[in-house]
């Protein structure tokens, strides 16, 4: 009698990067089959590293996805600079995300310049084909990348419609290495639940305030603790930079901070499983995203980011 074979374990690391806006977490998010990466119309949303783990079968993909390459303007946008150099040194392959009918902008030449200088692997995904009109842009954009650099594979597809998803894991089952699987098969990320909770808050500011604020902002959850029956209480402070930013924040009467509260109310519930008890506080720490201590406190440790 012949044993059933177990199918070798194969794994693959990849880094998805590109320019801010391109769709970059919502496609983590597409991948993942469901919502991990905050996401939101305004540029520079992810600010580190985010890991995403999806297993299926003897298959297990580790997403690794960074912050939008863009010009540095302070202590912030150099930690968010090198955790894009990091992550691109210790992966299989990456993933280039582009939008469709856009031309190569600097920061794409920048990052080609990145991967061919570690000779990675790398599929070019031309994301947003939904928003297209004019579909003979499509192809004259491929050319211009395929002469830019020499892509395994060039897959156009929609995050938001999930059009060309399945194309896009055909061209990444090639690139995972036999071994061993680093993480659990049910293991989404190993982001700690605070931080996750963090960004989720964070991501409603994104939403919800003025086009200055938001990128003033970080969250730090102090306190999160599970009661008895179940609820999760969730103590939550939002930091801004500017007296005048912490009243728009608040609101009148408190109305735009208890906007802020429900809807990250919703989300933590849904990703979490459990009913949700979040409070809210809003503090001024003066431009933050230069102080290095504060920068540590909130995460965003250049330690981590050093190969």
């Amino acid at each position: 009698m012949n044993k059933q074979e177990t199918p070798t374990q194969k794994s693959a690391f990849l880094a998805i990067v590109g320019r801010p806006n391109v769709g970059k977490s919502s496609l983590l998010n597409a991948l993942l089959g469901q919502k991990l990466a905050i996401v939101s119309a305004k540029p520079q949303t992810t600010r580190t590293r985010i890991m995403g783990v999806l297993t299926r079968a003897e298959y297990q993909y580790v997403f690794i996805d960074t912050p939008g390459l863009h010009k540095s303007h302070n202590r912030l946008d150099d930690y968010m600079a090198k955790s894009i150099s990091s992550s691109v040194a210790g992966v299989d392959a990456v993933i280039l995300v582009t939008e469709a009918g856009e031309e190569i902008a600097s920061e794409e030449q920048e990052l080609i310049a990145k991967i061919r200088t570690q000779q990675l692997p790398t599929i070019l995904v031309i994301n947003k084909i939904d928003r297209l009109v004019q579909k003979e842009k499509l192809m004259a954009q491929i050319a211009a990348y395929v002469k830019e650099y020499e892509f395994t594979a060039v897959v156009p597809l929609s995050a938001l419609t999930g059009d060309g998803i399945t194309d896009l894991f055909s061209e990444l089952a090639p690139l995972a290495q036999e071994g061993q699987h680093m993480f659990a098969d049910d293991e989404l990320t190993d982001m700690p639940e605070k931080t996750l909770a963090a960004e989720m808050v964070r991501e409603k500011t994104l939403r919800l305030l003025q086009k200055e604020v938001p990128h003033g902002i970080a969250v730090a959850v102090e306190r999160m603790t599970e009661r008895s029956d179940g609820l999760l209480d969730i103590g939550a402070t939002i930091y801004c930079e500017r007296e005048s930013h912490k009243g728009i924040i608040i609101g009148k009467q408190g109305t735009m901070l208890k906007k802020i509260g429900s809807y990250a109310r919703e989300d933590l519930e849904k990703f979490f499983g459990c009913h949700v008890n979040l409070q809210l506080w809003v503090k001024v720490k003066e431009d933050w995203r230069n102080r290095d201590a504060l920068l540590r406190s909130f995460g965003y440790d250049k330690n981590s980011f050093e190969d």
